[in-house]
């Protein structure tokens, strides 16, 4: 079963993006232009990616 959880390889701030791109088996460039699209387009993204870093899990916890 997949679980959705930060990503350790391919990460440059927290593994958000490198995380949700693993588990939809996208590239994690495309998930980061979408984010930095949602930031400009009203700084949603800003706010999503801090809550996202604190609530996904880091791999292996439970």
């Amino acid at each position: 079963m997949k679980k959705l959880t930060k990503s350790n390889k391919d990460r440059l701030l927290c593994g958000v993006c490198a995380g949700i791109a693993e588990y939809f088996e996208l590239d994690p460039t495309v998930v980061r232009l979408l984010l930095i699209a949602f930031c400009l387009l009203g700084g949603s993204g800003v706010i999503a990616y801090i809550i996202a870093a604190v609530i996904m899990p880091e791999p292996g916890e439970n």
